[in-house]
């Protein structure tokens, strides 16, 4: 029951929004059984709200934690004038707003999202270890996209 007793205040000390419902949740996720009723009760001994007010998390908070990541990535679909669909690789740089257009192609694979990546960290080396940032532009060696 010790063993229990520290895991919970562990868990409820790293993740201080988590109330006794999330804690009881993940404890049997790892295994550990035990009721709600104990967890409960573990918290309240040790002075910790059981159900700690949850504020929502405001835009700037949310902006913050997002700026830690430096890269997200996701497909834009937009058509060609002839009516083709054409799914477009867009990457940005939190750090800077940098948005990068990685490529476009009408049949996307995961042999091809790879391959844009691998560019992407190449051209990211290369800027870094020379110290230039270009403005703009793709580098000197730009994804071939094959638009069938």
């Amino acid at each position: 029951m010790r063993s229990i007793r520290i895991l919970v205040l562990r868990l409820a000390k790293e993740n201080p929004s988590w109330g006794c419902r999330r804690l009881h949740g993940e404890l049997l996720v790892l295994g550990v059984r035990v009721g709600a009723s104990t967890v409960r009760e573990i918290l309240k001994e040790a002075g910790i709200d059981p159900a700690p007010e949850r504020n929502s998390v405001t835009w700037a908070s949310f902006l913050r934690s997002q700026a830690e990541a430096p890269l997200a990535c996701d497909f834009m679909e937009t058509a060609t004038l002839s009516g083709v669909r054409v799914y477009v690789l867009v990457v940005i740089e939190h750090g800077s707003r940098r948005i990068r257009v990685l490529g476009a192609t009408t049949h996307p694979s995961a042999s091809w999202v790879a391959q844009a990546a691998k560019n992407l960290v190449i051209q990211q080396r290369r800027r870094q270890g020379s110290g230039v940032r270009r403005s703009g532009g793709l580098g000197r060696r730009p994804l071939k996209a094959r638009l069938t």
